[in-house]
């Protein structure tokens, strides 16, 4: 491999205290008050701030969308707003319910970077247990964004590399770490799926072997697709995270997405692969949940 890959020897007590740091996502501002007459929960998404910057471009196109859980039945979303890392939203939304309720919901606002072409990302999250807020007053905020617990699925770390004049695309998968725990005992069988796609359909299927109960697979297994320059502008990379289960079905722990109709660190990720014809180029990559 060459010099572009990352470290992924073996932790140090030090670098799993680094990846036990927060990071950071923005803060987002917004306003809840409740009225009692109607039973109407009134919340208002103000703006965001010193958001991560999701394109390649270094920007965002955020956007929040808002439920209430237990139920998560009725949803709510602001309007996107371009090309902005501090967007200004100031959108009010009403949610009907009754008062002997409010205190067993929680109000959840997502927040996402929306793209035209692929599956938009999620940035994070904002959670209001209302039953812990004083709602005879009007209240106004101003929180840091966290990473959705659905979000923390782990990583998955890969390796591109483009030949042109031999058409050949070559993807390493390296391996994965803070995978989703997917049984009784804590542990995982993961083994990793990438799909070769041309908008939605998969041209080409390759994977890797079955790393058993661990959530920090090891694998650097090397697959090869042959790819042509001009077919390489319409193709991407479906990489799929999954944990084998003997008996019953296998189950998905998360996918990512790589190349044009990407976004985030699978856009750039591709992009930083094809400006560096015949050198390796490697990336971890958050896993992503499945959309609703």
């Amino acid at each position: 491999m060459s010099s572009s890959l990352p470290n992924t020897g073996r932790k140090t007590e030090s670098s799993r205290e680094g990846e036990k740091e927060k990071k950071f996502l923005g803060m987002l501002s917004y306003k809840i008050d409740y009225d009692f007459d109607k039973s109407n929960l009134n919340v208002t998404i103000l703006s965001a701030e010193n958001l991560p910057a999701m394109d390649l471009g270094g920007t965002s196109d955020p956007y929040v969308k808002l439920y209430l859980l237990p139920d998560k039945k009725k949803k709510f979303q602001t309007k996107v707003q371009r090309k902005s890392l501090n967007p200004v939203f100031n959108e009010s939304f009403q949610f009907k319910v009754p008062y002997n309720e409010i205190n067993s919901q929680t109000l959840v606002m997502n927040v996402f970077d929306f793209d035209r072409f692929g599956k938009h990302d999620q940035i994070g999250q904002v959670s209001v247990i209302l039953g812990k807020i004083d709602l005879a007053t009007t209240i106004e905020k101003t929180v840091a964004i966290e990473a959705s617990p659905e979000n923390r699925l782990g990583e998955v770390c890969l390796a591109l590399r483009y030949v042109p004049n031999k058409n050949k695309l070559t993807v390493v998968v390296m391996e994965c770490k803070n995978l989703k725990k997917m049984d009784v005992l804590g542990l995982s069988d993961p083994y990793v799926k990438i799909y070769l796609m041309a908008q939605n359909k998969r041209l080409e299927k390759k994977k890797t072997t079955i790393k058993m109960k661990t959530l920090n697979p090891y694998y650097n297994e090397s697959f090869s697709y042959e790819v042509s320059p001009e077919k390489l502008q319409r193709v991407h990379l479906h990489v799929i995270v999954s944990d084998y289960d003997r008996v019953g079905s296998n189950e998905r722990i998360g996918h990512v997405i790589i190349g044009n109709n990407a976004s985030g660190v699978g856009l750039k990720h591709w992009n930083d692969m094809i400006a560096t014809p015949r050198r390796s180029v490697a990336a971890w990559h958050s896993l992503q949940p499945d959309a609703d």
